[in-house]
């Protein structure tokens, strides 16, 4: 696997910090290198989706380092994007070397061997045996995109259904199609028509008060009892997109065999799954792709993030006949980018080598074990919940009526960040742990320690 973990350093003075470990605060995140670049970053860039004040200047493995000289244990993992960590001397080896040939000449006008050699492999790890092709993007968004035209064009039907909460992308098309927050959509109307949602399998959060499995799976056979039956003529369907686990909106797992159900009402309709795997793929679950753990094939898989290896670089496949008969119904100038694949290709090779994919299970069950002990202690844990390193633990005002503790959720955030812990929110008011492949148990432990700190630092502000 990846570098060891950093010697340990003198403990920081607050009273609520966890043995110290190989995170090093050296003076108070954000310091005055970071102050000055945030103030500039305001200054100058757009207003986006800043989380926390932490600049970067270098990462090693499961460390960042900052401009103020903190080095910082990532549970973030650049948003699921650095599978394999920062920095693995394999993938930077493969981009090097890449660049000093060519970066860029294939896109979709040339012809270039490395794309070729990747768009062979994700056939081949992607699920199904049918023949497959790809697809090259620039990100997760443009990977919907380009999913959602396939299949307009193929299919010649106007509607396109996905989930409530469900997170898909920023660009007018895939928008459509993400409802995980309002503030994603709020101005934006009129959306491309034909996207309608239907409520997601939030067992948590169950939208029809039901509980599970006495509910027999209502959230997937309401598809065709409900709404083929009164809003959404099936026959006028051109696809289902979903992600096999819900991301930006809450790290949501869906019961077991909901996708089962889902797909043979789709299958008994002719309708194809559009299986969005931008977050949960790659490795991120303990499988190449999330949805393996449930037994269905999707015809056509999206994916990015963590496929390129920290560059920007995601695809589509898709079954080899519904490929576009001419040319020009869909391109792009940056798809495959040629130093992108050579990280994606890296990356790949890193997993298989490292046996990563048995690494996330492993330390995914031991991670949600842990968190699950926080949850024995903290009451204002409502759930936890997850699958391999794709985990998240739900914040709650009162168990009972599980009011959203945003504010609460918030205030571990920040604290976790002061203490040399990066960690994103997601959902309502939820959390979500997402280290990269190579974490390891003492890793684990070392962020649970910070988490349990930072909780109850936030549980005692006025």
């Amino acid at each position: 696997m990846s570098r060891s973990t950093p010697p340990p350093t003198a403990a920081p003075a607050d009273p609520h910090a966890p043995p110290a470990r190989g995170v090093s605060v050296r003076v108070p995140i954000p310091g005055p290198n970071a102050r000055r670049i945030i103030e500039r970053d305001r200054r100058y860039l757009m207003t986006s989706t800043k989380t926390a004040p932490v600049v970067a200047a270098s990462g090693d493995g499961m460390w960042v380092t900052d401009v103020d000289g903190n080095r910082l244990l990532d549970f973030a993992a650049g948003v699921g994007v650095a599978a394999v960590g920062y920095s693995h001397p394999d993938v930077v080896r493969a981009i090097r070397e890449q660049a000093a040939r060519l970066t860029h000449f294939a896109g979709t006008d040339f012809y270039y061997e490395n794309q070729t050699v990747l768009a062979e492999r994700l056939t081949k790890i992607t699920p199904g045996s049918f023949e497959k092709k790809v697809f090259f993007t620039n990100s997760g968004t443009e990977s919907a995109e380009a999913a959602l035209k396939l299949v307009r064009w193929q299919r010649r039907r106007p509607i396109v259904i996905g989930l409530l909460g469900a997170f898909h992308g920023r660009t007018m098309g895939s928008l459509s199609m993400t409802s995980s927050k309002p503030v994603q959509r709020a101005r934006y109307a009129p959306f491309v028509g034909g996207g309608h949602h239907i409520p997601a399998p939030y067992c948590y959060r169950c939208p029809y008060k039901l509980e599970y499995p006495s509910c027999d799976l209502y959230c997937a056979k309401i598809l065709k009892e409900l709404y083929f039956q009164t809003s959404i003529p099936p026959d006028d369907v051109a696809a289902f997109l979903a992600e096999p686990v819900l991301g930006e909106g809450g790290y949501v797992v869906p019961p077991p065999r909901w996708h089962q159900t889902l797909k043979a009402i789709l299958d008994e309709h002719g309708i194809p799954l559009i299986d969005d795997e931008v977050q949960a793929g790659i490795g991120r679950t303990g499988e190449w792709f999330a949805v393996q753990h449930h037994g269905i094939v999707p015809p056509i898989v999206t994916m990015a993030k963590a496929l390129g290896g920290g560059l920007p670089l995601g695809a589509v496949t898709f079954p080899t006949e519904m490929d576009f008969p001419v040319q020009g119904a869909h391109s792009n100038t940056f798809g495959g980018n040629l130093a992108a694949v050579a990280a994606s290709l890296a990356t790949l090779d890193v997993i298989e080598k490292e046996h990563l994919l048995e690494n996330a299970r492993v330390q995914g069950t031991y991670l949600l074990g842990r968190l699950r002990e926080l949850m024995g202690r903290y009451e204002e844990i409502g759930d936890v919940r997850g699958v391999g390193l794709m985990t998240a633990t739900e914040f709650v005002r009162d168990r009972a009526t599980k009011e959203p503790a945003i504010a609460l959720r918030d205030g571990i955030l920040e604290e976790a960040t002061r203490r040399g812990l990066i960690l994103l929110p997601c959902g309502r008011s939820s959390i979500r742990y997402i280290p990269p492949l190579i974490v390891r148990r003492e890793e684990i432990d070392e962020a649970v320690e910070i988490l349990d700190a930072s909780i109850r630092a936030a549980r005692a502000r006025p």
